[in-house]
């Protein structure tokens, strides 16, 4: 493996990545009418944007969560990391769920001028993710190219959201809890000052459409099989990539485990981490250091098998 100090993030980097991420999440707000509120609990999907760590959550006008914050501010929020494409088949038939961000806290309307700066931030966000994408090199393209849109374009949800943007109120979530939840059901509180202080990864707005790019393309699924022999010394039949961050990323791996009766072995899906050798700053050194060791493990392999 390529080092073993600092190379897997903290709870709070990993909830800051997963909001940076998505820009969609659950929101839950207390039922109420003209009387006040009322015990059950209301549910709907809401997009949102992350502006300096906190989100900021656009809400259809007519829904009900309006007149539900008016009552009782109090809510909650949650986002999942993004699955898209063929792993998500793969997590559904193991009856995971991905790894995701409960919040709690308080719903806070913003004013007309505050809104429409939420609404500059957003327009920001958009130019900032296509001038990335516009301007990245073929390294980053490649990667990319594999990914189906229609799943993991997360720019063009955006623009959707700013050209509706009349259609919506804006709130502001102001965190009182944070809970990372991981893959297997695991629940891990996460301190506030923590996540005050974590900032996300700058490639984490993207983390989707590499996700998809390398899942969807067979030769770099076959590359992923290739890094849990030469870094694991362990035969995958199959490969997912899983999550992606600065410091490396997470595959789930189709592996060997007991034997059955008549000899023939019985597979598991196992997760396997992989670091960089340098954080990747951006998803253009992502792509580069994946490229890398790509190349790599091609030659370990070629090496083992006496072709190098």
């Amino acid at each position: 493996m390529r080092g073993k100090k600092g190379t897997v993030l903290t709870f709070a980097e990993k909830c800051k990545n997963i909001l940076a991420s998505n820009w969609q999440g659950y929101l839950n707000t207390i039922k109420a009418d003209s009387k006040g509120s009322k015990e059950d609990i209301y549910t709907s999907k809401v997009e949102y944007i992350i502006k300096k760590g906190k989100p900021y959550i656009w809400v259809p006008e007519k829904d009900l969560h309006n007149m539900n914050a008016i009552i009782d501010e109090r809510g909650s929020f949650a986002v999942s990391s993004p699955f898209p494409g063929p792993l998500a088949r793969v997590l559904r038939s193991l009856e995971k769920f991905p790894s995701r961000v409960a919040l709690t806290g308080d719903v806070v309307p913003l004013k007309e001028e505050k809104a429409k700066s939420a609404a500059g931030i957003l327009r920001d966000i958009i130019h900032s993710e296509q001038e990335t994408i516009s301007e990245s090199p073929h390294t980053v393209s490649g990667v990319l190219s594999s990914s189906a849109l229609s799943f993991t374009s997360r720019i063009e949800h955006l623009q959707q959201l700013l050209a509706d943007y009349d259609k919506y109120l804006v709130y502001k979530f102001d965190m009182s809890s944070c809970t990372f939840i991981d893959c297997n059901g695991g629940k891990y509180e996460v301190d506030i000052e923590d996540m005050e202080t974590s900032k996300a990864d700058s490639l984490a707005p993207f983390s989707a459409r590499l996700i998809d790019g390398i899942n969807q393309s067979d030769a770099r699924r076959r590359a992923l099989m290739l890094f849990c022999f030469v870094h694991f010394n362990t035969n995958a039949k199959d490969a997912y990539i899983l999550s992606v961050d600065r410091k490396g990323f997470d595959v789930l791996g189709k592996v060997a485990g007991q034997v059955l009766k008549d000899g023939s072995p019985q597979y598991q899906w196992k997760e396997f981490r992989f670091t960089f050798k340098e954080e990747a700053r951006d998803v253009e050194s992502f792509c580069c250091q994946l490229v890398e060791m790509e190349e790599d493990a091609v030659k370990e392999v070629s090496s083992y098998s006496g072709l190098g």
